[in-house]
């Protein structure tokens, strides 16, 4: 198995552990498995990482520098993690849980700094504010809800979403100015609101489909959306107007990612491939085709030359993102990668896993 360069290589993985009425495809599998049960483990990709006592109950140590040894394991959720990403200093990380939680702790130690209380169903989504003082998250309870970082605090709840199912909130991104926030539902909309006021800006109405999965541009410009009708969303993210429709999938699309410069994206999805495409034209770049069932999640490193991906295989893999060569394989989950997530500063990876009884 081949390794990626040195810089990659002080990477370190942390790893967390729909048809009816076009019902989001998690929801429906909580429904028939039973979710029960995640935690976080800190997983060296090369190199040693530094670890501390954790909050109760302590975590479990076992400091290697082999590829793939687990360091520290989180306990703070008692269901499922659904999602997990880093704050903009990559020290912290919140995940969003089955517990109907959000949960911000510590990226190095594992230390619990706080839980955010108020959503009444499973927490799909979270992301952070680009300044790092606040957070918002998407829920089963059909609200997004945007909370103070520093203290947990509740400061708004946004409703623009409708239906009993629909109005589901399975992603949200903001936007990197700070002023806005997307966030996309089974309802077929993107919907941008101020995160201060809850106004609703903007609603984009492209998709045709329950959409699962939206993304920023890293230059503000643009939003990519993708839904259970196999396509891909490019729009303008100030206007609303269509700029491409990316059919490059042949099942639901569950991911995508803007490459750093903003010229890229990759997109994944119920055809067990993630693909990389030109973010304007459309042009295909690459098939990657080493997972073997749906993939999740995807996420590129800052310096765009690696994309992580992960699966219902239960694999995390590391790969080139010019030439798709596999440059390191995680097999340390034993059930489906519902997340990854790139530090900010490029040395460790956050990956969350759906659990079963």
């Amino acid at each position: 198995m081949s390794h990626p360069d040195s810089a990659s290589q002080e990477a370190c993985l942390l790893s967390l552990s729909l048809d009816n009425q076009k019902m989001p495809r998690r929801m429906l599998l909580r429904r028939m498995t039973g979710l029960v049960f995640a935690g976080s483990s800190l997983i060296p990709l090369g190199t040693a990482c530094s670890s501390a006592p954790n909050a109760a109950p302590a975590p479990q140590l076992s400091i290697s520098s082999a590829p793939g040894t687990i360091i520290f394991t989180y306990h703070g959720h008692s269901s499922s993690v659904e999602a997990a990403r880093w704050s903009p200093d990559s020290k912290r990380i919140v995940s969003s849980s089955d517990d109907m939680t959000v949960q911000l702790w510590d990226a190095v130690t594992g230390g619990h700094a706080l839980i955010c209380r108020g959503h009444t169903d499973v927490v799909d989504t979270v992301a952070w504010s680009p300044d790092g003082k606040h957070i918002v998250s998407g829920s089963d309870d059909r609200t997004a809800r945007v909370w103070d970082a520093a203290t947990g605090n509740h400061t708004l709840t946004y409703r623009g979403h409708i239906g009993l199912v629909a109005g589901v909130v399975l992603a949200v991104a903001w936007s990197p100015d700070g002023k806005h926030i997307a966030s996309g539902s089974p309802d077929t909309t993107v919907q941008i609101w101020d995160p201060i006021t809850g106004d609703r800006t903007l609603t984009y109405h492209g998709h045709t489909a329950a959409v699962y999965t939206v993304a920023w541009s890293p230059d503000g410009k643009h939003i990519a959306s993708g839904d259970q009708a196999n396509v891909v969303q490019i729009w303008d993210a100030t206007t609303g107007k269509h700029v491409f429709t990316y059919q490059g999938h042949t099942r639901t699309v569950h991911t995508v990612a803007w490459s750093p410069d903003s010229k890229r994206v990759a997109s994944g999805g119920e055809d067990n491939t993630v693909q990389v495409w030109d973010a304007m034209t459309g042009r295909h770049i690459l098939n990657y085709h080493a997972h073997t069932n749906f993939v999740e999640s995807v996420a590129w490193s800052p310096d765009g030359k690696h994309i992580a991906s992960g699966g219902d295989d239960s694999l995390v893999h590391v790969w080139d993102a010019a030439t798709g060569s596999t440059l390191l394989t995680y097999h340390g989950h034993t059930n489906l990668v519902l997340t990854v997530a790139w530090s900010p500063d490029g040395k460790r990876i956050a990956s969350g896993v759906m659990i079963t009884q």
